[in-house]
């Protein structure tokens, strides 16, 4: 395995039972992604784009086909330790920004190392410098309902990449922004893909956020393909 390879899908498929009839979503997923790369998936809605991004991050067993992260492959773990593989190694962020309405904002981005039982008092810091990168350092204390929408997009953004993830998988994560919110937040994700070396792979249906991103494959019929032209 190279040293900078982060994650690796081979012949991944994933089917569903639709009575008696068999509905193919994912059905020859190739793909790897480097450390520091940039992902644009885009699609028709209903091709399975969301279905890739849960397989790719261990949220959903494939029917078949395998998903390495860091060399491990993460479907022949139990579960206990692919969801610590998850909470060490992956962050995602939603279009729905999934905070927690009663903690501040800096209580939402600290959750993913207190699960993991990591003292607060020495993450604390981490926490509000992060949070400064993302333009809220002013915000620490204020929670999800005290904010805009594109604020609530940034402290998600935030909480996924605290525990330094060597993998961001963004799912519409400018979906329910207006245009001016979705274009600071693109910004934000590229810059801290560049600036902190986390791959980061996006599910959208937002040309200038693709075109922006390393790469762009479009998801159809089931099989990543390159855009043509």
């Amino acid at each position: 395995m190279s040293d900078d390879l982060i994650l690796s899908v081979e012949h991944l498929r994933q089917s569903f039972a639709i009575g008696r009839d068999k509905l193919d979503v994912i059905r020859d997923v190739n793909l790897q992604i480097h450390q520091g790369e940039s992902l644009a998936i885009v699609g028709a809605s209903g091709q399975g784009k969301s279905t890739l991004m849960h397989l790719m991050g261990g949220l959903e067993k494939p029917t078949g086909g395998v998903v390495r992260i860091l060399g491990q492959e993460i479907y022949k773990l139990r579960e206990s330790a692919r969801s610590r593989l998850r909470n060490q190694s992956v962050g995602f962020v939603y279009q729905l920004h999934r905070l927690l309405p009663e903690f501040t904002a800096l209580e939402n981005v600290l959750l993913p190392l207190l699960i993991r039982r990591v003292p607060r008092h020495s993450v604390q810091a981490w926490g509000e410098e992060i949070l400064a990168r993302v333009g809220l350092g002013e915000r620490l204390q204020h929670k999800p309902g005290m904010l805009s929408g594109g604020e609530r997009q940034r402290v998600a953004l935030a909480r996924a990449l605290v525990t330094r993830p060597a993998l961001l998988l963004a799912d519409e994560p400018t979906g329910n922004l207006d245009s001016d919110s979705a274009e600071s937040v693109h910004d934000l994700m590229l810059s801290l893909n560049r600036e902190l070396g986390t791959a980061l792979v996006i599910v959208t249906h937002e040309p200038a956020l693709a075109a922006h991103m390393g790469r762009v494959l479009r998801l159809q019929n089931g099989i990543l393909q390159a855009l043509e032209g």
